[in-house]
C-alpha cells in the first residue's frame, strides 16, 4: 500500500500508551454520541456500536423522534436496545461524535454550536471532504490511514467516490490514468436517504433503471482529489455516469482506463494486489465479482481484467456500510487506537 500501515494495538490515551481498553464509558469503551441519528446511517450505525465490544452509546439526537424508542424508527433493532431518542446534547459526556446529517448540514451546525476539543468528530456529509480551510482529514483508510490515526476531525468519504477510488487508486500509483477514464456505477435506492421521493418509490423503481446527475456527480471533486494525491497531475478526466438500481443497497462500478501502452495482466494484477496488501477490508479478487458478497459487510472487493490497452477495473461495496457507517467506524476505531476491525466482522448477504 502506498500509505503508512499502522498497527494499532488496543491502548489508552489515559494511561500513555499502555497496552489496555480504554476505560472511558459504563461498558469499558468510547462514549459515542450521535446526531441525525434517525435517518438510514444513522439505524446502521446505531446497529453496528450496539454489536461494538469498544463502543457505549451515549446519545442519540433527532429532535422530531425525541422520546421515542430507537426501536421504533429503526424496527429491525427490536430486541435489540432500549435506547430512546433525545433532543438533548451532552457533548462533554462523550469521547466520539458522529454527524448524520445531511449535506452541508455540518458546517451550519458547528457555527452554531460548541464542541468540546477533546471530543474526535467523523462527519458523514460532504462539508470537509475537500481540502481547505479545515483541519478535516479525508478518512479513506487505504489512502490515509496514518493520518487518520492523528487526526481529531474525519470526513468520512462518500458512497460512490469510496467504489470507484478503491478501482482506481492502484492504477493512479501506477501512473496509468494519462486518458480520460470511463466510470459506470448503479446504487442502491438507500442511497438517496430515508425521506421518500418520487424515484425511491418501489412502484417506479421496482424492474426499473435510470441515470442521474452524469458528469456531474458531487463525489468526483473528492475522486479527483485522492487521484492527485497518488498519482500528480491528473489530467484525465473522470466519466462518471451514476445509475439508479432496482435493489436497496449496495454499489456496483466499472471502471475503464485506457493505457498509453500495453501492459502485461499479471503485472496490473501484482500492483493491484500489492496496493492492498494488509488492506483491513479492500481485498483484490481473482474471480469477477458480484453485488451479493458485499451486502452486509464493510469489505470492497476489486477484480481486474486487461484488453490489450484496456484495463476494466470492477469494485463493489454496501452503500451504508464501507459506503457510509461502517467506515465511519473503521475510522473512529484507526483514531482511537482499537483494532481496526472491531465491530465490523460482518458476513454477507450472499444468499
Amino acid at each position: 500500500m502506498n500509505n503508512d500501515n499502522i498497527n494499532s494495538p488496543h491502548f489508552s490515551a489515559h494511561t500513555n500508551g499502555t497496552c489496555t481498553s480504554p476505560p472511558w464509558g459504563d461498558r469499558g469503551g468510547l462514549r459515542i454520541g450521535i446526531l441525525g441519528a434517525a435517518g438510514y446511517t444513522g439505524g446502521e450505525l446505531i446497529r453496528l456500536l450496539l454489536n461494538h465490544p469498544e463502543a457505549e452509546i451515549v446519545f442519540a439526537n433527532s429532535e422530531s423522534n425525541a422520546g421515542n424508542l430507537v426501536s421504533d424508527v429503526h424496527e429491525g433493532l427490536i430486541g435489540e436496545t432500549e435506547l430512546r431518542f433525545t433532543d438533548e446534547m451532552p457533548f462533554d459526556d462523550i469521547d466520539v461524535l458522529f454527524f448524520c446529517f445531511g449535506h452541508g448540514k455540518s458546517e451550519a451546525f458547528l457555527k452554531e454550536h460548541t464542541i468540546p476539543p477533546s471530543v474526535k468528530i467523523i462527519d458523514l456529509a460532504q462539508d470537509f471532504r475537500i481540502k481547505g480551510a479545515h483541519d478535516y482529514v479525508y478518512g479513506l483508510p487505504e489512502l490515509n490511514k496514518a493520518a487518520i490515526a492523528q487526526a481529531q476531525h474525519v470526513a468520512n468519504p462518500g458512497c460512490f467516490a469510496t467504489c470507484i477510488q478503491l478501482g482506481l487508486l492502484p492504477a493512479a500509483q501506477m501512473g496509468l490514468l494519462t486518458r480520460d477514464v470511463s466510470v459506470n456505477a448503479i446504487t442502491g435506492s438507500t442511497g438517496a436517504g430515508q425521506k421518500p421521493v418520487a424515484t425511491t418509490h418501489f412502484s417506479w423503481r421496482m424492474g426499473n433503471m435510470s441515470i442521474y446527475k452524469p458528469f456531474t456527480h458531487q463525489h468526483l471533486a473528492e475522486i479527483r482529489q485522492s487521484l492527485t494525491q497518488v498519482q500528480g497531475h491528473l489530467e484525465a478526466s473522470i466519466d462518471f455516469i451514476p445509475y439508479r438500481g432496482d435493489f436497496a443497497r449496495g454499489i456496483f462500478a466499472t471502471e475503464v482506463v485506457t493505457m498509453e501502452k500495453e501492459m502485461g495482466a499479471d503485472d496490473i494484477i501484482k500492483a493491484y494486489k500489492d496496493f492492498y496488501d494488509g488492506a483491513a477490508f479492500t481485498h483484490y479478487s481473482d474471480r469477477p465479482v458480484d453485488l451479493k458478497q458485499v451486502v452486509n459487510t464493510n469489505k470492497c472487493l476489486v477484480h481486474v481484467d486487461v484488453f490489450g490497452r484496456k484495463i476494466l477495473i470492477t469494485s463493489a461495496i454496501d452503500n451504508l456500510l464501507k459506503g457510509a457507517v461502517g467506515q465511519a467506524v473503521q475510522n473512529m476505531n484507526i483514531m482511537s487506537g482499537l483494532d481496526e476491525t472491531a465491530g465490523l466482522r460482518l458476513k454477507a448477504s450472499a444468499f
